[in-house]
């Protein structure tokens, strides 16, 4: 873990960026993570490569895997909204926070869900439709913080299996998950559970779906109440 320690420190030394606005221990912390954690990944991939000749066909513009429910918890929403407020310009802001509502009336529109869909909105959603409001033209707009599950979602299987999972026309086979990077992933989903859960907080109750702790970090007015 001394990379990571390296990497969270040099974060806090930053202090803030040159937007003004400035850079929270919360954050530096779980950047820091990630930066481990993508090195940690990378060397698996590396070994998998030379070991097995396993080399997983994900890459940029590949992105059926945004169509999954992504889970993610308090820090990591935390830093995203930090990234966007900071790094994105207001347009893109405003597009996304579209986007999110749109996916708030997807979900609402399931039966049994609470609060129902607002009368005049847009119910005819499939299961195809329903996918992370941060991927925009087939990329992640927030890629540098995307989440811990983002990050491990290797598959050894074609990229139409990954399709086959949420598509209702389709008629593939399911992905074949690279399972060890997600193994390399837990010590790293410790660290950051370790430091919700010194800060005083339910580790097990700050985790919920991408586009609720997005709404909620924004402060849009379709947030989940508490």
């Amino acid at each position: 873990m001394t990379t990571m320690i390296r990497n969270r420190r040099a974060g806090a030394r930053a202090g803030k960026s040159a937007t003004g606005i400035p850079i929270t221990p919360l954050e530096a912390f779980v950047t820091g993570v990630y930066a481990s954690l993508d090195a940690a990944i990378a060397r698996e991939l590396d070994l998998l490569c030379l070991e097995e000749e396993i080399i997983p066909p994900c890459k940029s513009g590949c992105s059926h895997c945004c169509r999954y429910h992504i889970m993610t918890n308090s820090a990591e929403a935390h830093t995203l909204a930090r990234y966007i407020r900071r790094e994105m310009p207001r347009a893109l802001i405003r597009e996304l926070r579209t986007r999110t509502r749109q996916w708030h009336e997807w979900d609402n529109s399931m039966p049994g869900r609470y609060p129902a869909a607002r009368a005049g909105t847009r119910t005819d959603f499939t299961a195809y439709d329903h996918l992370c409001p941060l991927l925009l033209h087939g990329s992640c707009v927030a890629y540098p913080v995307r989440p811990v599950v983002c990050r491990t979602h290797f598959v050894r299987s074609h990229p139409r299996s990954c399709r086959a999972a949420h598509d209702p026309e389709s008629d593939g086979i399911a992905p074949v998950v690279i399972r060890s990077v997600v193994e390399k992933a837990r010590r790293f989903t410790e660290a950051i559970k370790g430091r919700i859960e010194k800060a005083g907080a339910d580790y097990s109750r700050s985790i919920l779906l991408l586009p609720h702790w997005l709404a909620i970090e924004m402060r849009w007015d379709f947030a989940l109440s508490g």
